[in-house]
């Protein structure tokens, strides 16, 4: 009986909610049917990852090669230095992104002119709304050969023009500073709002036992942002196999002469798809990729754990 009521309970507060706050529910609502269809109904065409698939027989009727589509990517001479890759240049993005954007967070908390500070938070969430192509073009007007603003200057200072779209050794720091550029807004913003919510008496008191500015920072600030700190980074490396699709195309395209360096699983998925045709290999690097992002956050999970078990995702 208890339990019944307890039920009846939940689900006369959970309407109750509904009716309440319909406008809520309705903007939560395409979010929801997205990740229904995106994100649930198309856990069955995973079993193509396993097949020579076939778009006439559909995924019941292909047949069944095992391990043969896995066996196409490890076997390239392209596996390895894309895993490197991703990996690579997605944790120097987390690493410099979260110190960069820590670092703001903390400057603008410390602000007292409440119009600098808005203008300041606006001027650094404007990159997080560009396209990557209107980015793409921004950069090249930087590193293009002819015309560029950096072969300008170093022509100015009686250097040599340098070929920037032929030479791999700089674009991991590029894709790497563009990258931490466009994403430091929003992670600032998260974080400010984390020391926003910091209780104010907690650093009266440090005040009043003598505390200045930086040790109030160093004991206070920093520590109360770890857990937030840990969840975002436990969910970025979560997605430390999934590099940002839009960047590296729109930046890099189809240069062949900078994949040594710039080449993703992301990318090099998309190319293969092409070429081949073939969406059971797509699929197969795409698992490869869940799996593993899959092991790496419980894997981060369980060291934060141990570590600090308040500031753990789960």
């Amino acid at each position: 009986m208890e339990r019944t009521s307890l039920k009846r309970a939940g689900r006369y507060t959970f309407f109750t909610d509904i009716r309440k706050n319909p406008v809520s529910y309705l903007l939560l609502l395409p979010a929801l049917i997205y990740t229904i269809i995106y994100g649930y109904m198309t856990l069955p065409y995973m079993v193509i990852a396993f097949q020579r698939f076939n778009y006439t027989k559909g995924i019941f009727n292909s047949e069944w090669v095992g391990w043969k589509n896995f066996e196409f990517f490890f076997n390239s001479t392209a596996a390895s230095m894309v895993t490197w890759n991703t990996i690579k240049l997605n944790l120097l993005s987390i690493f410099f992104g979260t110190v960069v954007a820590l670092l703001f967070a903390i400057l603008l908390n410390e602000v007292r002119s409440r119009v600098f500070k808005r203008v300041s938070q606006s001027t650094l969430l404007f990159p997080h709304f560009l396209s990557w192509i209107i980015v793409s073009y921004i950069v090249y007007s930087f590193f293009g050969t002819e015309h560029g603003l950096i072969n300008n200057l170093l022509e100015s200072l009686s250097f040599d023009r340098h070929n920037w779209y032929a030479d791999p050794k700089p674009w991991t720091w590029i894709l790497v500073g563009l990258s931490v550029w466009k994403e430091t807004g929003m992670s600032a913003v998260i974080y400010l709002a984390a020391i926003t919510s910091i209780d104010d008496s907690l650093y009266e008191a440090a005040r009043i036992d003598g505390a200045n500015r930086w040790q109030q920072i160093k004991s206070i600030t920093i520590p109360m942002l770890m857990p937030t700190v840990s969840i975002l980074t436990l969910l970025a490396i979560g997605k430390i196999f999934y590099s940002d699709f839009g960047m590296f195309y729109a930046i890099i395209g189809d240069n062949g002469m900078l994949y040594s360096t710039t080449d993703v699983i992301d990318t090099y998925t998309y190319r293969t798809l092409r070429t081949s045709g073939n969406p059971a290999i797509a699929m197969a690097i795409g698992m490869y990729q869940s799996i593993v992002g899959f092991i790496l956050v419980l894997s981060a999970n369980w060291i934060v754990k141990k570590v600090n078990k308040d500031s753990a995702m789960f």
